[in-house]
């Protein structure tokens, strides 16, 4: 069987393991839509343009980076990674599953917090917009699975993980145009921010769901994104572990 073959079947065994825990995957979709809930009713009408394809961003963002660093370094320290090593199954093919897996998700998320966007909030689904949106998710998504990879490199343990990685996935979130809007923010925040891949992701999501005649995509923020990305490989590259830190 080839290696690609490999990937594939490691894709499919982590959706299984995902569908056979349902409380877990309740809450995966459920957070994303309870947030949307919560700042369409803070924010009152007319708030559903903005959040829906902010909280899209945040699904993503959760079913990748968040998630990825979280449950790789529990295997890690579970030493579910250092057997894997030990197995034919090649090394990137395990990877690859898992972050397949993690867009799959993240996709499935867009299309259910968009839906309910359209259904609940009168947020009409920009139809003409969805090829370029298709490229934004489908760079975000790899850039920030990278990212998540990366982040494991500085996790001592599983037991820190939850705390190191909400430590630095929310206040990036915040800042981000995700949470809160950025028109009204301070010159430096601004600046801050522009900084952050998540605020070039957010941009680019919110400007194609309120495109009128421009649906081009936005390669620019594209572009930061991917370099972010690429950023994230080099570093997982160098301190990714197999094996549990002691």
């Amino acid at each position: 069987m080839s290696s690609a073959m490999l990937a594939l079947r490691q894709v499919r065994y982590e959706n299984r393991s995902f569908w056979r825990n349902p409380a877990a995957a309740f809450f995966t979709f459920a957070f994303p839509l309870l947030f949307m809930v919560i700042f369409n009713v803070l924010f009152g009408a007319g708030a559903g343009r903005f959040f829906t394809p902010a909280i899209m961003v945040f699904g993503v963002v959760t079913a990748t980076f968040t998630n990825l660093a979280m449950t790789v370094t529990m295997a890690r320290d579970n030493g579910i990674l250092k057997r894997v090593r030990g197995t034919p199954l090649p090394a990137w093919a395990y990877l690859a599953g898992r972050i397949g897996h993690a867009v799959l998700i993240a996709f499935v998320l867009v299309v259910i917090v968009g839906a309910a966007g359209a259904l609940f909030y009168e947020v009409p689904v920009p139809w003409a917009s969805v090829p370029a949106m298709l490229v934004v998710l489908i760079v975000s998504a790899a850039a920030f699975s990278a990212l998540g990879l990366a982040l494991t490199g500085v996790i001592p343990n599983a037991d820190a993980s939850p705390a190191i990685v909400n430590a630095v996935v929310l206040p990036v979130l915040f800042v981000s145009n995700v949470f809160i809007q950025m028109d009204n923010a301070p010159d430096w925040l601004n600046t801050v921010s522009l900084w952050l891949p998540v605020r070039h992701f957010a941009d680019a999501m919110i400007g194609l769901y309120r495109a009128g005649a421009d649906t081009s995509v936005p390669w620019t923020a594209v572009g930061i994104v991917a370099l972010w990305g690429v950023i994230g490989v080099a570093i997982a590259i160098r301190f990714f572990s197999w094996e549990p830190r002691r």
